[in-house]
Formats: C-alpha cells, sequence, structure tokens
C-alpha cells in the first residue's frame, strides 16, 4: 500500500511537472514559474525594509490573473513570450535571464518594453506581466496593512479645523 502510494506521488516530484497552483487555460511549467518569479522579483525586489515580489507570490498572482481574466489571444501572447523570454536574453546578453544581474535585467525588461516591434509576445509578455504584478502589490496585505495606515472611514475628527479653509 505504501508503495503503490510513493509510485503516486513520484511524477509530481519530479520537478518538470505543472505549475505549483491550478490554472484551467494555461499550461505553464515550473521552470516557467520560477522564471516568471524572477521577472517578477526584478520589477519588485527584495529590500531590507519590504518583501520582495516573491514573498508576495506576486508571480502566482499574476498567472492566476491571466488564467481567468484575459482573452486566449492575450493568454497565448503570454506563454510565447514567457518561452522565449530566455532565446531573447541569451541573443542580447549572452546568458538566460535568471544569470543576469539586477541591473541588465532591468535594462533588458525597459529595453524590451520600449521596442514593441522586435518580439511582440515578449512585449505583451512584459506588459501583462507589469501590470498585474504592480496589481497585486497593490493589493497585497503588506501594501494594505504594513504601508499604509488604515483609518475607519470617514476619517478622524478634528474640532479645531477652521471652517472658512473648506
Amino acid at each position: 500500500m505504501i508503495f503503490a502510494g510513493g509510485i503516486y506521488l513520484l511524477p509530481s516530484c519530479a520537478g518538470d511537472g505543472k505549475s505549483s497552483i491550478e490554472l484551467k487555460n494555461l499550461d505553464i511549467l515550473v521552470g516557467e514559474e520560477a522564471l516568471l518569479g524572477e521577472v517578477a522579483e526584478t520589477m519588485i525586489p527584495k529590500t531590507a525594509d519590504a518583501p520582495g515580489a516573491r514573498d508576495l507570490n506576486l508571480h502566482l498572482f499574476t498567472l492566476k490573473m491571466v488564467d481567468d481574466c484575459h482573452n486566449a489571444e492575450d493568454q497565448k501572447a503570454f506563454k510565447l513570450g514567457l518561452v522565449s523570454l530566455n532565446k531573447v536574453a541569451l541573443e542580447k546578453n549572452n546568458k538566460p535571464f535568471n544569470q543576469l544581474d539586477a541591473t541588465t535585467r532591468i535594462h533588458f525588461i525597459e529595453s524590451t518594453l520600449e521596442d514593441t516591434t522586435s518580439d511582440p509576445a515578449l512585449h505583451t509578455f512584459f506588459e501583462i506581466t507589469k501590470r498585474r504584478v504592480i496589481q497585486g502589490f497593490t493589493n497585497s496585505k503588506y501594501a494594505m496593512t504594513d504601508m499604509k495606515q488604515y483609518e475607519m472611514v470617514p476619517g478622524r475628527y478634528n474640532g479645531y479645523f477652521p471652517v472658512d479653509k473648506v
């Protein structure tokens, strides 16, 4: 019985499996998920004061949002851009994206976002990723509770506020 359970779980431990979250429309592998995590971490890096995109699971948020909220054309372009990311990084920098230093990664993403003609799928991938990573960060628990001081609506009452300045 234990042997049969081990055989059942073996394919999930191989490392080349599907994404760690359930997706209906996208077919993302573990390596592609890790690569998206690197891209998200480049956009919102971890600092001494704040968690990075990986700590907030923004790459998983991005995958879920693309899977649920984008049309099939955007999903296809996102997947093609994710697949071609390392190929284009190798052509431009002689290294895959995850082996580039932080400054080169930022320059690579900026140059790809500015140049829409060279690889449209990669440009679409970065546009969607940028939008969803920022959305995920601004809606994260960290941004909502630790960055902003929450005040109940209608706010605090100031009885000494001059009426003529309203």
